[in-house]
């Protein structure tokens, strides 16, 4: 079951910022800044973090950053480990080229909820289909077209993604690279967790 309690509430039990509330994540305001402290009545206890809490703690971080369920999780894992190549790096750019994803790398919405929103009332059209699922994997040379005219968020875009604001086009033109996800992740975590 997805969660849908705060979304502050998930930064602060990850301990970094995840940018899960768009604009808010970039102020003051934001509860990660203000409350350094986990969520919950005994946060000020210290224990010893074992060897599988670190690892479960990253998966987890990794599950709340692109708001997926284990079972997702689970079968991109499954699909990057079939791939050549780095596992941990392939599973970052399947996860990367979420359709939710890319809006939100793009700067066409702010959060990835926003973006889940928008891909299920239909905004956008990938290579001319309505596709209103938000876990589509994106691959090199699709191309999203959106009808309404809309304001590009100013973001850090990544190369792989290029948007033509005035034809309402975005593409990808290439596949993501590990230096240009900003989100603190360490993948090989992740891949140790699930190779148990």
């Amino acid at each position: 079951m997805r969660y849908a309690g705060p979304k502050c509430r998930l930064c602060r039990s990850s301990g970094v910022k995840l940018f899960l509330k768009g604009e808010k994540c970039e102020t003051p305001k934001c509860p990660v800044v203000r409350r350094q402290s986990a969520p919950g009545q005994h946060t000020k206890t210290r224990f010893k973090i074992s060897d599988f809490a670190y690892h479960l703690k990253e998966k987890q971080k990794l599950k709340k950053i692109y708001l997926i369920s284990e079972a997702q999780l689970k079968k991109y894992f499954e699909k990057s480990r079939k791939h050549l190549g780095n596992t941990g790096e392939m599973l970052l750019s399947l996860l990367e080229r979420r359709f939710d994803n890319v809006l939100v790398r793009a700067g066409l919405g702010a959060s990835q909820a926003q973006s889940r929103q928008l891909i299920r009332h239909n905004h956008f059209k990938v290579n001319g289909k309505a596709v209103n699922i938000p876990s589509f994997i994106l691959k090199i040379g699709d191309k999203v077209t959106f009808e309404k005219e809309r304001s590009l968020l100013e973001v850090n875009r990544p190369s792989w993604v290029a948007v033509d604001a005035n034809k309402r086009i975005l593409e990808i033109i290439g596949l993501p690279k590990r230096e240009e996800i900003e989100d603190e992740i360490n993948e090989q975590l992740v891949v140790e967790f699930y190779s148990r």
